[in-house]
């Protein structure tokens, strides 16, 4: 080299999307690499030196930019470390346009060329940037088509009844091969059962507080890379998803369309369908339920004690009348009888803790030392709220024994701020 010539510091980057072959010895991303160090010899005369630091993705995507060694070329690159970058070809950087114009731009920031070895352009004229901007377009073009393919492909078997994959449920187990599901006969036998207490009890609050009382989990199962996933208590939820897997029936939904399964059933056809019927009607009903708004004052603010979880408000109405309530969120989730608190009135217990905040605010010396103002007292009784929200840090209440108890914070100062 030329004593003249500055030296030009070369990074070689490679990826491959699949971990398939990486542990052969001499794999994808060695071959890139090989090309690019061919490259980057034949541009000796120009000053062109390899940099020791490999940066190699072996198994990650070029969709986004989410990549262990490509994060670590970017902070070398921003830390003025390298001057050229290479790859094999400029869909092994990105196969999305937006991301790649954004490296360009960084690669731009710091005067970092861009050169595809296949490809025989780079970043330096406004050729090579054009010319890099049209493959990379076809680059994700093609992307697009593989992606809309695959959820043709997947679309097509869910049509036909196969199982495509997905988490396990309870009742049935992925076969040997994978592929599609076999019959868990232990597990089936309780699919049977919660199918049948629904149907007995057509609550879900109430098939939840029994499962819990016979300790049935859902599935527990284990990923391919072996990690274990252990199953957990029912909740309204969990129970709704399983009721409403038309898998159970020997079906397959796709789309909101059902499809005959390539597996065997677990409850009858019958049975799935009067289930789903009655819980559908339910749903609805529900969804109408709650579009009123509730402004309730201890909202976020209350917890029933004795099982350490938020009291929610709702209500339920009658002609002409709304009657508002607090409600254990562990009652609601997991049944009445795993709560001795269940629900409490809502103006029972506001009116409680006003009281007590009134009393609490009355004593010599008590406002000042929650910081309350003046303005804020003298509007406690028009607003009770605005008091309540800003000095009130929780509100349990006790339903054995319905004692209301609060604790408090002081106001903040806007000055301090």
């Amino acid at each position: 080299m030329h004593k003249n010539v500055p030296m030009v510091r070369c990074a070689i980057y490679t990826r491959k999307s699949t971990e398939e072959g990486l542990d052969q010895d001499f794999n994808s991303l060695h071959a890139q690499r090989e090309a690019a160090e061919a490259y980057i010899v034949s541009q000796k005369h120009l000053g062109w030196t390899l940099v020791p630091t490999h940066y190699d993705d072996g198994g990650f995507t070029g969709g986004n930019l989410d990549r262990p060694a490509l994060k670590q070329l970017l902070e070398d690159i921003d830390a003025r470390r390298i001057d050229c970058l290479l790859v094999y070809k400029v869909d092994r950087l990105s196969r999305s346009l937006l991301d790649f114009a954004r490296l360009v731009d960084r690669f731009d920031q710091r005067s970092v060329s861009f050169v595809s070895v296949t490809q025989q352009f780079n970043t330096t004229s406004s050729l090579g940037r054009l010319t890099l901007n049209i493959l990379l377009s076809f680059a994700q073009f093609e992307r697009e088509i593989i992606g809309e393919r695959t959820r043709d492909k997947m679309s097509a078997a869910r049509r036909k009844g196969k199982w495509i994959g997905g988490t396990p449920v309870l009742g049935y187990d992925v076969a040997a091969g994978g592929g599609r599901l076999v019959v868990n006969d232990k597990e089936s036998r309780r699919v049977r059962d919660i199918f049948a207490l629904f149907a007995e009890h057509h609550s879900l609050a109430a098939v939840v507080a029994e499962l819990v009382r016979r300790r049935w989990k859902t599935k527990s199962w284990t990923s391919q890379n072996g990690r274990a996933h252990a199953g957990r208590d029912f909740g309204k939820v969990s129970l709704r998803r399983l009721l409403t897997n038309a898998i159970y029936a020997g079906r397959v939904e796709h789309r909101g369309a059902i499809y005959a399964g390539e597996q065997a059933s677990i409850v009858e056809p019958s049975v799935w369908q009067e289930v789903n019927a009655e819980l559908r009607s339910g749903c609805r009903a529900g969804t109408e339920a709650t579009r009123v708004a509730q402004n309730a004052l201890l909202a976020g603010l209350l917890l029933c004690k004795s099982c350490q979880r938020p009291m929610v408000p709702t209500y339920t109405a009658k002609p002409g009348r709304r009657y508002r309530y607090y409600v254990c969120r562990s009652a609601r989730q997991k049944g009445w009888s795993t709560c001795p608190t269940k629900s409490v009135p809502a103006r029972m217990i506001e009116d409680s803790v006003i009281d007590q905040l009134r009393t609490a605010l009355s004593g010599p010396g008590s406002r000042e030392q929650l910081n309350v103002s003046d303005a804020q007292w003298e509007s406690f009784e028009r607003d009770h709220g605005a008091l309540v929200r800003a000095i009130v840090k929780e509100v349990t209440y006790e339903g054995t024994t319905g004692a209301v108890s609060l604790t408090l914070t002081r106001c903040e100062d806007p000055h301090e701020n």
